[in-house]
């Protein structure tokens, strides 16, 4: 076993990494050092890429539960994004869009322009996922060294191989354990606290007499509420996401979906102030949606040992600090030599 993994290794030219968690940082990562002509292999364990850039399906319809839409502020990132827009897998939302409070309407459409993914928020992750190895369903519980690799092993006992570097690209509490074995590393993302969130998804018969597509809720257990079928390329009937304050979360975390569906949609009702009953209602808990507060550092790498991590939690929480992550990591792992 020894000697396979050391010839395994050493007859690569460039480092063979293994990617944990395919949502944006992760991807951003593998396509980055996978065009750069390094070994690059991602695993998920999820059925599909995307992390919390998911679009699920329902009885309903399709809902974006997770990241709602993004906006770019770097240069690098606007780039990019304009490519997608090239490719047909993101546009512009061009919504209405106000603060809710008990009733109350106040319009917000001043702002920076707003994009989503086509047909879906997962559009842009799957996009990057094409062009990569990705592994999904396989849940990585052990990363151990031996003679000079890193041997990953899955839930189930299975070998996933040896490798010159491991990230982990996951929430930073679910990164702490892959990273033991930079103790310093690991200490550092164990202070990252993480705030939960309860998503809805919610379909209606009729359209929900509101004049706003995107909402910003205040006095109230949501803090959004957004009209889905109102984005570009998504399929008709009316669809609405209500998202949950971290408080709310926090309290109801350990209870049923089927028990906190009803909570916000009443939430809902009360701070629109109209009489909304949907048809469906499903509820999804994020245990880990945003860090509070995000690390600056970008993305972080034990060079010594081969370790690193990056995520939106390294860079801001919103989908463009995933990205900006992912490529931080690359530029540090792409000269890197074991």
């Amino acid at each position: 076993m020894a000697s396979s993994i050391s010839s395994d290794l050493s007859s690569s030219r460039f480092p063979r990494v293994a990617v944990i968690g395919a949502g944006l940082a992760g991807l951003t990562l593998a396509r980055i050092l996978t065009e750069m002509g390094l070994s690059v292999r991602v695993f998920d364990k999820g059925r599909s890429p995307a992390g919390r850039m998911s679009t699920r399906h329902e009885a309903g319809g399709s809902f974006d539960h997770g990241a709602q839409y993004f906006t770019a502020r770097d240069e690098g990132f606007q780039r990019q994004v304009e490519t997608w827009v090239e490719q047909g897998v993101a546009a512009e939302w061009r919504a209405r869009f106000g603060t809710l409070e008990n009733g109350t309407l106040t319009p917000r459409n001043e702002g920076p322009v707003r994009y989503v993914g086509v047909p879906g928020m997962s559009a842009l992750a799957q996009s990057f996922a094409s062009r990569v190895d990705v592994r999904c369903g396989v849940r990585v519980e052990h990363v151990r060294r031996e003679h000079e690799a890193w041997v990953l092993t899955s839930d189930t006992g299975q070998a996933l191989g040896a490798f010159h570097a491991v990230v982990a690209a996951v929430p930073a509490p679910q990164a702490v354990p892959l990273l033991a074995g930079s103790p310093e590393l690991s200490a550092r993302v164990a202070g990252v606290r993480m705030e939960p969130c309860w998503s809805v998804m919610a379909s209606f018969d009729a359209p929900v007499p509101l004049p706003v597509d995107g909402a910003f809720i205040h006095g109230s257990p949501l803090s959004w509420a957004a009209r889905d079928n109102s984005k570009p390329g998504r399929p008709e009937g009316e669809r609405w996401v209500l998202h949950a304050t971290p408080e709310f979360s926090r309290e109801h975390l350990e209870d049923t979906p089927e028990a906190v569906a009803p909570l916000l949609v009443e939430a809902f009702r009360r701070a629109a102030g109209v009489d909304v009953r949907p048809g469906r209602a499903v509820a999804h808990r994020w245990r880990y949606a945003q860090a509070e507060p995000s690390l600056t550092e970008g993305a972080l790498f034990d060079d010594k040992r081969g370790l690193g991590a990056c995520g939106d939690w390294c860079s801001g929480s919103r989908v463009e600090g995933a990205y900006l992550s992912g490529m931080a990591l690359s530029r540090r792992i792409v000269f890197w030599r074991p």
